[in-house]
């Protein structure tokens, strides 16, 4: 009967410390699971940041008035562009605008 008594009280030692180790590993996964999702929100709430920033950015105003100060760029009016005519040439403005609403050059 001893030997009995002392292979069960090893299995219940051995079952005590399983589940021991058991409890540890589920904490310390549960824990990392926490700092993952954490981690997630902070990423979505960045995302979703950078998104509106994106889109303050690229605003018609604001690329007009980059495209004025840094880049020099003006509106394209009558006075500064040139057509290109069927034949290669390149016509004055005040014709070529006169040949493409139909009169002669």
């Amino acid at each position: 009967m001893t030997r009995l008594g002392l292979l069960l009280l090893l299995a219940v030692v051995a079952s005590a410390m399983a589940l021991v180790h058991t409890e540890y590993q589920t904490r310390r996964l549960f824990m990392q699971l926490e700092a993952a999702r954490k981690e997630a929100t902070r990423l979505e709430i960045d995302h979703q940041r950078l998104l509106v920033e994106r889109r303050a950015q690229a605003t018609p105003l604001r690329i007009e008035q980059i495209a004025r100060q840094q880049l020099q760029m003006r509106p394209a009016g009558p006075g500064i562009t040139q057509y290109v005519l069927p034949n290669g040439q390149v016509a004055p403005a005040v014709q070529a605008a006169s040949v493409a609403a139909g009169g002669k050059p």
